[in-house]
């Protein structure tokens, strides 16, 4: 990271970012070229490792793009404010945001689908749901490994 005095290193403010974001982008590769999407997540940090959840339809070019490759860069950003100035080169922008690598794994097992869910609800509306059988039959549920991640926070 180049600007290191925006670097954000202890965990528990990384976490607190992926808290504060609702909105994962998830960069892919398809024959098509280079493809970016938008999706609601949810979470988990255990043992030091950060495992991120999101649900699909289950065809598509998103589908599609992850059976031929599944490591993924995401990307996650947040608390969005103008910093103005009295010149053009004054001004700036206030934001807080998470960068990574990682593995997306299909989720086949429906208790861990319908937990992954649980989790993926909970970070969105900080309320309990609980999934039944009819609920995930058509949907598919992706983890995300992370290998790496990083944070920063321009204040």
């Amino acid at each position: 990271m180049r600007r290191k005095d925006r670097e954000v290193k202890e965990i528990n403010e990384l976490l607190q970012i992926i808290e504060e974001c609702k909105v994962l982008r998830i960069a892919l590769k398809d024959d098509n070229g280079l493809y970016i999407v938008p999706l609601n997540y949810g979470y988990s940090y255990e043992n030091n490792q950060l495992t991120l959840f999101f649900h699909s339809a289950k065809e598509g070019r998103k589908i599609n793009a992850l059976k031929i490759n599944n490591d993924i860069a995401f990307e996650m950003d947040c608390n969005h404010a103008l910093m103005e100035g009295n010149v053009a080169c004054d001004y700036g922008f206030k934001f807080k945001s998470i960068i990574g690598n990682g593995k997306s794994i299909e989720i086949e097992n429906n208790e861990e689908k319908k937990n992954a869910l649980s989790i993926l609800m909970k970070h969105q509306t900080g309320k309990e749901f609980i999934f039944d059988d009819n609920m995930i039959r058509n949907i598919s549920v992706f983890k995300i490994i992370v290998y790496n991640f990083s944070g920063k926070s321009c204040k």
